[in-house]
């Protein structure tokens, strides 16, 4: 009779090939692999962020719609989102730290520990002389892992699982709803210890806030209190408070908007130069090519007193002066001033954050920030365009800045600035609203009622602002 084979002796054959793969398994490999699967890891946590934080209102309405269970479970976490991003960093910290110290690990593997003597011995003399080869080597060794581990993690961990997830974030947020479950669970003591001492923080720079506005404010008053019995002493009441918030005032809220600059195409004819010159007064304009965009340099006026009698064909740009100083929006107008005075100009195209030119600035603007209003020969009519229906009522181009239109009506000018985009009258409306009111379209902001006069499709042109009994009483 023949014998039969012992059923272990099946299974030990069966499962060989199994057996021989993970004693094949050294620790060097269980390290690449280990790698490989937290760099998953790394790149759905971090997709996740981008996943949750770039819902929309719609997407969510959609999700709240579905009733299935992960979509519960993305809204559940999207309702505490300090609480969703402390555990995503919390979980991403630990995930990339263990990723470098296994990245050390595999490097120690890979390279024989005289490959690092050997290389450091070769370095110049200078280091050499002021370093050991083992202190060398261990330098290299720290390098290599840093550069390698570093590579890895913006490549594969940040960079390319966020733009995925910025195109798919609703799947990748489906992907990721039950392991950040699991994580928030997991993590929670420390994601709670992060958020408490994150909102203590914020807490205190609205402190901080508070209190240097009261501090102004106090000083407002006291600047009203010691000059009010002085003759004449609204003019110095406005300029001493107006040199107390000089270093809050940004470019953006004094500048001339491009829509009302006045500038010169560079191909214009020479005629139709000396027509601009003429009727605008300026000493200084603008050149442009094609677009206010495009500023091939300045125009200095002066320039022009020897060639007055030219022809139309005369080659008036070859006086553009292509010096032209830029500045941001958000730069404040003490720095300008300081920058103006070093630099000996007078004028700065204002660029937004796309560099696109969104207006001008000059030395004149900034101070009239401080002394108000300063009107010469050329300026036939005032800059703020408005007409005074009665002690309460007046009616505004849409076009006028905030601080103009505080100045003309009696009020502080910072009585709109919780509006932060808001710096134009017709900024502050589009703020409010959120979008292009129709005519005779009443809001109100405080106690300030707003009624649009005029509109047209692009722009807000005419607003109605009525004030509060208490602002004349």
């Amino acid at each position: 009779m023949d014998s039969i084979e012992p059923p272990s002796k099946g299974l030990l054959i069966l499962f060989a090939p199994f057996v021989l793969l993970v004693a094949s398994f050294t620790g060097l490999t269980l390290s690449v692999i280990l790698v490989l699967l937290l760099l998953a890891c790394s790149a759905l946590i971090s997709g996740a962020e981008v996943a949750y934080f770039s819902l929309s209102p719609a997407d969510l309405h959609l999700l709240a719609n579905e009733g299935s269970l992960k979509s519960k479970r993305i809204l559940h976490l999207r309702e505490n989102p300090r609480m969703l991003l402390a555990t995503i960093l919390i979980s991403n910290n630990f995930v990339n730290i263990a990723i470098v110290i296994l990245s050390d690990f595999i490097i120690r593997n890979i390279f024989h520990p005289d490959t690092f003597l050997h290389w450091a011995s070769a370095m110049p003399g200078f280091l050499t002389s002021n370093f050991t080869e083992d202190s060398l080597a261990r330098a290299i060794e720290f390098t290599l892992t840093i550069v390698g581990a570093t590579f890895l993690l913006v490549l594969f961990g940040e960079v390319a699982p966020k733009i995925y997830a910025n195109i798919n974030n609703k799947q990748m947020a489906r992907i990721m709803a039950s392991p950040l479950m699991f994580l928030k669970t997991l993590f929670f003591p420390m994601s709670k210890i992060l958020v408490t001492w994150s909102s203590r923080f914020e807490d205190r720079l609205a402190q901080d806030t508070v209190r240097n506005k009261n501090r102004k404010d106090d000083l407002d008053k006291a600047i009203e209190l010691t000059v009010s019995h002085e003759l004449n002493s609204e003019k110095e009441i406005d300029i001493l408070k107006s040199i107390v918030k000089f270093g809050d005032v940004s470019v953006k809220q004094i500048m001339r908007s491009r829509v009302d600059v006045v500038a010169i195409d560079i191909n214009s004819q020479f005629n139709e130069v000396m027509k601009i010159v003429k009727e605008s007064g300026y000493s200084r304009i603008p050149v442009y090519e094609e677009d206010f965009d495009n500023i091939k340099g300045i125009l200095y006026v002066k320039d022009l007193l020897l060639h007055l009698n030219e022809d139309d064909k005369f080659g008036w740009n070859k006086l553009v002066r292509p010096e032209v100083k830029y500045v941001p929006e958000a730069k404040k107008i003490n720095e300008l001033l300081t920058e103006f005075q070093q630099e000996r100009t007078h004028m700065a195209i204002v660029v937004d954050e796309f560099g696109g030119s969104g207006g001008l600035v000059t030395l004149e603007d900034v101070m009239e920030e401080v002394i108000g209003d300063i009107r010469d020969e050329f300026d036939e009519e005032i800059e703020v365009e408005y007409e005074k229906i009665d002690e309460f009522n007046y009616v505004f181009e849409g076009k006028t800045l905030l601080n103009d239109l505080c100045r003309v009506i009696g009020i502080s000018t910072d009585t709109f600035e919780d509006v932060k985009d808001a710096d134009s009258l017709a900024g502050l409306i589009l703020e409010l609203m959120g979008r292009i009111p129709r005519k005779n379209i009443e809001i109100k902001f405080k106690e300030y009622r707003f009624k649009i006069m005029a509109v047209s499709a692009k722009r807000i042109e005419k607003v109605k602002i009525t004030l509060p009994n208490e602002v004349k009483s």
